[in-house]
């Protein structure tokens, strides 16, 4: 290719636009912060790069299904709560219609307390969170029981799916975080006859007992109570044991989103003085050069053969 230009014209362009890139690169660091803004900045790094965004993406993922379930898991530990003090109440008031100096309206006065505590009973495991039923398992769109005083617990099963949700751990591996209502309140048998600590059957069967004045009935209504309170012990045990591994997991997620993050910018991010160092005495370079260049003579053979 034939130019106008001499040597050492084309020496100073090369040299002038080696130096105007290491300006642009110094400027685009100062002005954004990072040292690496495009593949191009640092080939050898951006595999590395491109890693840790997606770890950090995802961790931040596993942050907000943490919050969601410690959300949904303090809503559940205060209604198990709730549920337990009902079922206290009823110990006592069985206690109560237990007592042979009671007389029949005594225990129908009792009795229709009892039917009461079933209601409420019936209403925790209906508990919502942002519209989602949390006892119901995986389909968290509807109640899992209602009212049916013709049944032997008082309740009909609306559903019998499964509570198969898991959280992840960020520190690896995945545990389950909810019960079903009928885990909780209408335990079974393997045969699906109503287990001893079903807490519906109990509650009902207490206060049809005391309806019926039969202290025989009420004695051993009131020895069920007993296993039905054991019973959502052990399920509050349970959400207590969760939240716990929930708030290990959120602190761990915490601390690696903070090591992620120093990570990534060890990789990517610019020496904020010493981009504008560059770029400065890069700047100064380019006028300096182009002064010089303005002074160097410009006369040829030409001019003294005129």
């Amino acid at each position: 290719m034939i130019t106008n230009l001499s040597p050492s014209d084309e020496v100073f362009l090369a040299n002038m636009n080696r130096v105007q890139r290491q300006v642009s690169g110094a400027g685009q660091q100062v002005s954004s912060g990072k040292r690496v803004n495009v593949a191009s900045d640092a080939p050898d790094e951006i595999g590395a790069i491109l890693q840790l965004r997606a770890n950090m993406s995802q961790n931040t993922q596993m942050q907000t299904n943490l919050a969601l379930a410690k959300t949904e898991l303090d809503a559940a530990d205060n209604a198990l709560s709730s549920a337990t003090t009902l079922m206290d109440r009823a110990i006592t008031l069985g206690a109560q219609g237990a007592n042979f100096t009671l007389d029949a309206a005594g225990r129908q006065s009792l009795a229709l307390e009892i039917q009461s505590l079933h209601d409420q009973m019936l209403a925790i495991s209906r508990t919502t969170v942002q519209g989602r039923y949390i006892f119901s398992g995986d389909a968290d769109n509807a109640p899992a029981y209602a009212a049916d005083a013709a049944q032997p617990n008082g309740v009909q099963r609306l559903s019998t799916a499964l509570a198969t949700r898991q959280v992840q751990d960020p520190a690896g591996g995945t545990f389950p975080v909810a019960k079903t209502a009928q885990d909780i309140f209408d335990s079974r048998n393997p045969d699906d006859t109503l287990a001893p600590g079903n807490v519906f059957a109990v509650l009902n069967k207490l206060s049809a007992a005391l309806q019926a004045n039969d202290t025989g009935l009420i004695n051993t209504a009131v020895a069920s109570l007993h296993q039905a309170s054991d019973h959502l012990s052990n399920s509050q045990a349970f959400y207590g044991t969760v939240e716990n591994r929930i708030q290990d997991a959120t602190n761990y997620a915490a601390s690696y989103n903070v090591q992620l993050r120093t990570e990534l910018s060890q990789k990517e991010d610019a020496d904020a003085t010493s981009a504008a160092l560059a770029l400065n005495q890069g700047t100064l370079q380019l006028q300096a050069a182009f002064q010089m260049q303005g002074k160097m003579p410009r006369t040829t053979l030409f001019d003294f053969l005129g």
